[in-house]
């Protein structure tokens, strides 16, 4: 059975990207055709300044936010990446693989950098390195299929070409991934500026509607949404990125394609007051549902215990594998008791 992984960041509320662009396709497709395990990568989260307070709010809100968007623990696998230490154990295996070109040639370090630069900060070796843990969160499960946003295409990326160079220096070890891509909504974008991405850790949060808003913050933020010059409804993402961004949102609540929605509008605001609603009933369940997890914060706690053992087990023989091949003893049995003196 084909295995899929994929895994998000506890680095900021969760916004409908997310949901659109990942976690719904998890939860209606993925989960069910084939073998799949999401994970809240909370250790990714500490490549740079957080609050521990609010990571640990954020996690435990994050993986509440996919059992609610309908991620099924009898289904699936849930858990935290800090509870299984295969992924740190492989990590550093595979950094000793990866070259300090392809880790600089990352586009997310590049802009991470940047941002950290302009503001003052030092720039934490792990902002450098933690493709490469991505890396090891993908193979470490041998998996086929990375289900993830166009952002991300290049992390999975680097996880072929370094598990196809460990397989050939080392013996083969790992199965080699592919990235799987939603078809509409794959990167959605700010509705105040279309050419970034709707992003967890937007400053002002005016562009960005977060899974938990109240319905009529939601429409606030959607009928203010920036536009593009010119009066005709048409999808065109190069010349009309903010009409283009609505189109793609409406589409993919709806089960619409973006160009046939445009032909049957023949005004901004139109569009705008429709697309809002679409988005409040697309997040009303998943609303609905987090209030009742979040009621029953023993539940979550045991499917995140759960998956992790599960993961642990799962990862574990690759992780071992990959320790043998690359030339590390294998820690010394203990003596049974019928062997002492």
């Amino acid at each position: 059975m084909t295995r899929v992984f994929s895994g998000i960041q506890p680095t900021g509320h969760l916004t409908l990207g997310n949901y659109l662009g990942a976690m719904r396709r998890w939860a209606e497709v993925d989960q069910h055709r084939a073998d799949s395990l999401f994970c809240v990568v909370d250790l990714h989260a500490l490549t740079v300044d957080h609050d521990p307070a609010r990571l640990r709010r954020l996690s435990r809100q994050t993986a509440t936010l996919l059992l609610a968007a309908g991620l099924d623990p009898e289904v699936c696998t849930l858990f935290l990446q800090s509870h299984v230490d295969e992924h740190t154990r492989l990590s550093y295996l595979l950094e000793c693989v990866a070259t300090d070109g392809e880790m600089r040639r990352m586009i997310q370090y590049k802009e991470k950098s940047a941002k950290q630069r302009e503001r003052g900060g030092s720039l934490r070796l792990s902002l450098l390195t933690y493709p490469v843990l991505m890396a090891a969160d993908i193979l470490a499960y041998g998996t086929d299929e990375v289900p993830v946003g166009e952002d991300q295409t290049q992390h999975v990326e680097l996880a072929r070409d370094v598990a196809v160079r460990f397989n050939q220096r080392y013996g083969h070890t790992f199965v080699v991934p592919r990235t799987t891509l939603p078809p509409v909504a794959a990167r959605v974008m700010n509705l105040q500026d279309p050419t970034r991405k709707m992003g967890k850790s937007d400053e002002s949060g005016t562009g960005v509607v977060y899974l938990l808003d109240e319905p009529d913050a939601v429409r606030k933020k959607v009928l203010r949404a920036v536009t593009d010059s010119g009066r005709e409804v048409v999808y065109d993402r190069a010349a009309r990125p903010g009409l283009a961004n609505l189109l793609d949102i409406l589409a993919a609540c709806t089960g619409g394609d973006p160009e046939s929605l445009a032909a049957g509008y023949d005004s901004y605001g139109s569009l705008k007051k429709d697309t809002a609603e679409a988005v409040v009933e697309v997040l009303r369940p998943v609303r609905d549902r987090h209030r009742e997890l979040c009621a029953d914060p023993a539940y979550v706690e045991g499917v995140l215990r759960d998956g992790a053992e599960k993961a642990r087990a799962l990862a574990r023989p690759t992780v071992d594998a990959a320790q043998r091949a690359i030339g590390l003893l294998p820690p010394a049995a203990e003596p049974s008791p019928s062997a002492a003196p």
